[in-house]
């Protein structure tokens, strides 16, 4: 059997109504044939699905009932011929099923392997094919739109669009110094190649203006609730998750590890982290918790501040607003059905312009105004449509960076009127730069790397 057949359990782990193990490969219907007690699949239209039986050929004996799909190429995900063979869940009969299918001679599949195949076989492009892990990992569907556009091409189109332009432009620069006796063909002039660069440069300053919000709807906000012990931090993430995750006493000191959980607010993934209170303390177990919220401050994209409306402000406080002076935060004062003993002008001093909110959590207030201070911390500077290409990928960001890098190179060589050929050269590194994102200038083991990181089946 052909060793370039391969397979592996598409669905998760567990037990469910049905499991999936797919094949893709030259030998895809013929292995799939030799097990099935049903309809011969060589004479089946494509793209149809039957129902039968896998027998395992060395016992003779029924491994399981399975509805089985088959289509033919090229009009598959891998441009290959592709069965999945329907079994019922649980691990049992899909492990089963899968053994045999590799003792028959498919092998098993590396992780991400049929979308590497379809990325080489041309059924997608690299940035297409980071876009499936993507919607798989979507946290919100303003995070799922993104990746369902970028899975549809649109940012690939607009690359594949600059990357034209920046070789019809490298091309006319040749044509130029080759052929100067060409009479026919238009001089590449300094002014023209400024007209050119300009105009692909403020499409890479475009996309790189929403590229912050992108990366946020597909990797989350990591956000640690902060404050001294008892102010109500659990009470907070309970109220934003909308389940009773974390313990919630009056006894301080009661969080002592780290909670994490994602919540969707308003569109925006947040990883909250309910952390130990910080304070001073002799407890050891309580010390732990306080030193790992001082090292998760630091890795935060955002911090939640909790203040007591009903004590004024300690020590402990003002050290936890130095701590904050150069990160993202909101300082939420709970308990506000509680006399007031805070100070508000010192918070407001203390606070240097950001946001300040008010809640009692008890009585569930307050919610409404934090999720629109976070949501205008993030998204104020850009409205939220599907006409507007997303960036969302840390890759494609730093290449996105260094096209612009290289174009304003190219741009103050302009300036200086330096010799069109030399100028060149930074424009083919955009050129090439942009092609990265889509593959086309990507190198082998970059290719390697990034499909090392899906899943088996996918």
């Amino acid at each position: 059997m052909d060793i370039d057949t391969i397979a592996a359990i598409s669905t998760p782990v567990g037990e469910g109504a049905i499991s999936i193990v797919r094949l893709s490969g030259q030998n895809a219907i013929t292995i799939a044939n030799e097990l099935f007690k049903g309809k011969d699949l060589y004479t089946v239209d494509s793209h149809t699905m039957h129902y039968g039986k896998i027998i395992d050929p060395k016992s003779e004996e029924i491994a399981d009932e399975v509805i089985l799909s088959v289509m033919r190429a090229p009009k598959t995900f891998t441009c290959e011929d592709v069965v999945e063979i329907n079994c019922h869940g649980g691990l049992m009969a899909v492990n089963r099923i899968l053994e045999i299918v590799l003792d028959r001679g498919a092998r098993l599949a590396e992780p991400g392997e049929f979308t590497k195949r379809a990325f080489l076989n041309g059924r997608i492009d690299l940035s297409q094919a980071e876009a499936v892990m993507d919607v798989i990992q979507s946290k919100t569907s303003q995070a799922m739109n993104v990746a369902l556009h970028q899975l549809d091409g649109k940012l690939s189109r607009l690359i594949k669009e600059l990357r034209q332009e920046l070789i019809e432009t490298i091309a006319h620069v040749e044509v130029n110094i080759d052929y100067p006796e060409y009479d026919d063909v238009e001089e590449m002039s300094h002014e023209l190649m400024k007209v050119k660069t300009k105009s692909v440069h403020e499409q890479i300053v475009r996309l790189l203006q929403v590229a912050k919000q992108g990366k946020i709807l597909r990797e989350g906000i990591k956000t640690a609730i902060i404050g001294r012990p008892n102010v109500g931090k659990s009470s907070l993430m309970n109220s934003l998750v909308q389940e009773e995750r974390a313990i919630v006493t009056e006894i301080p000191g009661t969080t002592r590890d780290i909670i994490e959980e994602y919540v969707n607010v308003r569109g925006i993934p947040l990883k909250l982290i309910d952390t130990a209170g910080i304070r001073e303390t002799q407890d050891i177990v309580e010390k732990i918790g306080v030193e790992r919220s001082r090292k998760i401050l630091q890795d935060a994209d955002l911090v939640l501040f909790m203040l007591n409306y009903n004590d004024e402000l300690t020590d402990d406080d003002r050290e936890i607003f130095h701590l904050l002076k150069d990160l993202n935060y909101i300082v939420i004062i709970n308990k506000t059905d509680l006399p007031k003993k805070v100070n508000m002008d010192e918070i407001t001093e203390l606070a240097l312009g950001h946001s300040v909110i008010s809640t009692s959590l008890i009585q569930e207030k307050g919610i409404d105004q934090l999720e629109t201070a976070l949501s205008n911390l993030f998204f104020s500077d850009v409205e939220m449509t599907n006409d507007i290409t997303y960036v969302s990928n840390v890759r494609h960001i730093h290449l996105l960076k260094q096209s612009k890098e290289a174009l304003e190179d190219a741009m103050n060589a302009l300036e200086l009127n330096m010799p069109l050929d030399i100028i060149q050269i930074d424009v083919t590194r955009t050129w090439e730069f942009l092609g990265e994102i889509i593959g086309e200038t990507a190198s082998e083991s970059l290719i390697d790397q990034l499909f090392s990181q899906f899943c088996l089946g996918k």
